[in-house]
């Protein structure tokens, strides 16, 4: 049926059926379709049917993903996981419910793409070095993979197929399960007397206070007298009492007390006086 030109105006261009518009866009009417693989049984002809409606609908899920790039994504990697949306969609898209297939693809593709971005993006600062390697080592993986008698690539194959040395590829490798965080608060196993990632840290250790405060001594224990030196060993490695220490030297309960004390003063005053030479004590 011709279109009705009759009260076009002078030098206006045509009319566009629907039909000629949707030959142009990324919403193809593939409604007929649809209901056409819903009727089909599993096989070649229901897979031949799926596989044409994917490709149709395809400039739509690359449009789609077209909207995340410039957010650290290689564009082809957006439109790989865009195009798997794109699947899912057609997969589980049931035309008896009355709506248009883009309506239901459009948040299914999107939610593919923003779930890429979630799960494989950095949740840190990453030298822009790390991520092209990464970038590199796993498009390198996925293709070599996808090869005839394809199998798991050795460091020495993704380093062949890059052109990048073995430890490049190593640090490629390594980034590729660097993206997510884990709360310290997550529990390393299901029962009910599990400890989280917290509890197998490190904690404060109570020796290495005495470690330092052993090495502070050092010094002025060296430049103690040698009787101060020995009362001292005495009473606190010995475990002696003041009397003991006292009977054994010939000197009152009291003399030895007073040496304690006047010894330990001043070890302790050179231990917390900085030394001239030591650089941290220069403001």
């Amino acid at each position: 049926m011709l279109a009705d030109t009759s009260t076009r105006p002078p030098g206006a261009p045509a009319p566009v059926s629907p039909a000629a518009r949707r030959a142009h866009d990324d919403s193809p009417d593939t409604a007929a379709l649809f209901a056409q693989l819903a009727e089909l049984a599993p096989g070649p002809r229901h897979d031949a049917l799926r596989d044409a409606l994917v490709t149709a609908w395809l400039p739509m899920a690359h449009r789609i993903a077209g909207r995340f790039r410039d957010r650290g994504e290689p564009v082809e990697d957006l439109r790989q996981v865009a195009a798997l949306g794109l699947i899912k969609a057609v997969d589980h898209f049931d035309p008896s419910q009355g709506s248009a297939f883009e309506s239901y693809a459009v948040p299914t593709i999107t939610g593919e793409v923003k779930r890429h971005f979630r799960d494989h993006t950095w949740a840190m600062h990453v030298p822009r070095r790390i991520q092209d390697l990464r970038n590199k080592v796993r498009l390198a993986r996925y293709e070599l993979l996808n090869t005839p008698g394809s199998h798991e690539p050795t460091l020495a194959d993704l380093a062949a197929h890059t052109g990048l040395t073995e430890d490049d590829v190593t640090a490629g490798l390594e980034a590729l399960d660097s993206f997510s965080l884990l709360s310290l608060d997550l529990d390393l196993s299901p029962s009910a007397d599990a400890v989280s990632i917290a509890d197998t840290l490190a904690t404060a250790d109570a020796s290495y206070d005495v470690v330092i405060d052993r090495e502070s001594a050092k010094e002025g224990l060296r430049r103690l007298p040698e009787r101060e030196r020995t009362i001292l060993y005495l009473r606190f490695f010995e475990d002696m009492t003041q009397t003991r220490i006292a009977d054994q030297l010939g000197i009152s309960q009291m003399h030895v007390s007073r040496i304690i004390s006047r010894s330990c003063a001043r070890i302790r005053e050179e231990a917390l006086t900085p030394h001239p030479d030591d650089p941290h004590a220069r403001s």
